[in-house]
């Protein structure tokens, strides 16, 4: 299927049907993960058609001839239900599919190689049929799947070849991707190394001409040239020797040249492709789809820790077909969301996929259905879930992707992510080296927000755990986060710090507000929903921190923190007298991987107040374990709760001895 489709039977082509329908009915039950409904398959291949059914069966008819024999059925059927038996069989769209899954990166080269010989063409190249949308939907959808696969793979290859084996890559990359930033600024950096700078002029000139004249930026490409050329002259021994380009450059105008370019602070970026309406025709414009595109991007936007694509131009680059991975590619963003959203019998469903650029690598997926008994109200609710959900995942793939280089190689944002990644371990060590990589952050750009939000945490901690004196950590705690603040004030996470500063100063009132304009900068901000039902659960409104912390668990149900989401709902229990609900709540806190001593403290109190008392003598038993000299005093001084709230987890703390 990776050009035109084909069929072959021990290495000799079979001649297939001549009916359209038919082929493309073969190929899409070929590449079905699972049996296919017959109502969905009408649907697909027969728009208004008098007897879809029995145009179904005939077609069923010819695929039997051509794939089953007296030996062999291939073509199966139960009931309502239709699907190919290739368990014998090779697919090529499969093969790549299969492999393709765990990234192009984690592939050998001699895999790499074979996958990409399977490339003949474009998918099912020639196979388009008229008045078919709902099938044309989907073909354009696997076409891009695969040019993006075919570019990850060609990619790779270039990366590990010599010579002119590595142009023959390129070339092919190119071609299938002619809009892609990186796939040139490759190409002119091989031409920078062999001293072919002639050849790299011309390439600049013409590719300048390709971007123009489809209304491109050209500026990245000429860019990239005099990067490779800086690059290639600064590996040359002799800094003296005369370099000519188109007969006059020479070495000190290169190192002028890129030395003019400006130093930018890279950090993670993202294009979010217009959704698809399979409902509508393929450029209607203006409905649900696009509404929750341009919500989506707009709140990726308030998050602040992307530098998100604009909506005009990735509409733009949608108008022209260019598919999700192209258009990433395009763009030079690391990663690129696409999905589709529909409305039937009074249900919005909202499909969603977030793929890594360079590897073609799909990350995270996910399905969303809902009553639409208000639809602003209901895409809003989608729209914060998918913002949280590609906010969370892609944190996580550059906390484990920046952990794994080497520390005097890491640039602000990769630091950054080094010190997430031994913050959220909860350890004394870990927020030592986590501080560490905060500060090389900030030392590498100091405008960096985010890294004074997480540099303000590791002071928090150090208070909230007793690691180190309070006074000082608070006051530490509480600067970063002015800093924080000064550096953007927009960005969310630092007004999520100063509100955590301020909580430690003893100044809850404020607290809130900081962290009530935390998610008013951006609604989708989890942890700020989350330490608003930390403060509310210990000297606030209970109720409201119990809706607070359903909200940021509902956000972020994987999160790092989920052990304090669950602890503060338990805490606000308590304070309802809700003590067996309570305890539930507190157990699921305590059993988390990354808990410390005062959630265990929270889940001995709770369970005894709800008279489980051997499991509240084994949290307590928890405790001591790591922490052989905690108290009760240790753990009221931590959680300043009001006359009421302090007189309830000192009667849990009595029943179980707990001094």
């Amino acid at each position: 299927m990776l050009g035109p489709l084909g069929v072959r039977q021990q290495g000799v082509a079979l001649p297939l049907p001549a009916s359209r329908k038919v082929r493309a009915l073969l190929a899409y039950l070929a590449l079905a993960p699972r049996p296919v409904l017959r109502s969905q398959l009408c649907e697909l291949l027969w728009e208004v058609p008098n007897d879809p059914r029995g145009e179904l069966r005939w077609c069923l008819s010819r695929i039997r001839k051509l794939i089953d024999s007296d030996a062999r059925q291939r073509l199966l059927t139960s009931g309502e239900s239709i699907w190919l038996d290739l368990a014998d069989g090779f697919v090529d769209a499969l093969a790549v599919s299969q492999a393709m899954e765990a990234g192009v990166t984690t592939l050998a080269a001699e895999r790499q190689r074979g996958l990409a010989v399977l490339f003949e063409g474009d998918f099912l190249e020639g196979l388009d049929l008229a008045r078919c949308p709902a099938f044309s939907t989907w073909l354009t959808a696997q076409r891009r799947r695969f040019r993006a696969c075919h570019a990850a793979l060609l990619e790779q290859l270039a990366q590990g070849a010599a010579g002119e084996e590595t142009f023959g890559y390129l070339d092919k990359w190119r071609e299938l991707a002619p809009f892609d930033q990186h796939v040139h600024a490759t190409i002119l950096a091989a031409l920078a190394r062999q001293g072919r700078l002639r050849e790299g002029e011309e390439h600049v000139a013409a590719t300048t001409r390709l971007f123009e004249a489809e209304g491109l930026d050209s500026r990245p490409i000429r860019n990239a040239w005099r990067s490779a050329m800086a690059a290639s002259v600064a590996g040359v021994a002799s800094r003296t020797a005369v370099v000519e380009v188109a007969g006059i450059a020479t070495v000190a105008t290169i190192a002028a040249a890129a030395d003019a370019s400006p130093a930018i602070s890279r950090h993670g970026s993202i294009a979010v492709m217009p959704f698809a309406d399979p409902s509508t025709a393929a450029l209607a414009r203006g409905g649900a789809a696009d509404a929750l595109t341009h919500d989506i991007i707009t709140r990726l936007a308030k998050l602040r820790s992307l530098f998100v694509i604009a909506q005009g131009t990735v509409f733009a680059l949608h108008e022209r077909h260019v598919g999700a991975q192209e258009a990433g590619r395009t763009l030079n963003v690391d990663y690129v969301v696409s999905g589709t959203a529909s409305t039937r019998e009074g249900r919005l469903t909202v499909t969603a996929e977030l793929a890594e650029t360079r590897s073609a690598r799909i990350v995270w997926a996910d399905t969303f259905h809902h009553k639409l008994n208000d639809a602003f109200l209901v895409l809003e609710e989608v729209g914060n879930r998918i913002v949280a959900s590609i906010a969370s995942e892609i944190e996580t793939l550059e906390r484990n992707r920046a952990i794994l280089k080497p520390p005097g190689s890491l640039d602000a944002w990769e630091a950054y992510h080094c010190g997430l990644w031994h913050m959220y371990r909860y350890r004394r060590a870990d927020n030592e080296m986590a501080r560490h990589f905060f500060q090389t952050a900030l030392r590498l750009d100091p405008t960096f927000s985010r890294a004074y939000a997480g540099l303000s945490f590791t002071h928090f901690q150090d208070a909230f755990q007793n690691w180190e004196k309070r006074g000082p950590e608070i006051d530490k705690a509480y600067e970063a986060a002015v800093q924080g603040m000064m550096a953007d004030d927009r960005d969310p996470a630092v007004h999520w710090a100063m509100g955590r500063a301020l909580w430690l100063r003893g100044r809850p009132e404020e607290s809130v507000g900081e962290l009530e304009q935390s998610i008013d900068l951006s609604p989708n901000f989890a942890l700020g929903h989350y330490n608003l039902s930390f403060v509310r659960s210990i000297s606030g409104d209970p109720q409201a921190a119990i809706d607070s912390s359903d909200l940021s668990r509902q956000l972020s149900p994987f999160d790092p923190m989920l052990f304090g989401m669950l602890a503060t709902r338990a805490m606000a229990l308590v304070r309802l007298g809700h003590f067996e609900e309570a305890a539930g709540w507190a157990a699921k806190a305590a059993a988390r991987p990354n808990v410390f001593p005062h959630i265990h403290a929270i889940a001995a109190c709770t369970l005894a107040l709800a008279d489980s008392l051997e499991q509240a003598r084994s949290q307590a038993a928890a405790i001591y374990k790591v922490a052989p000299h905690y108290t009760l005093d240790d753990f009221l001084l931590t959680f300043p709760f009001d006359a009421d709230g302090e007189a309830l987890f000192r009667e849990g703390a009595r029943r179980i001895g707990f001094r």
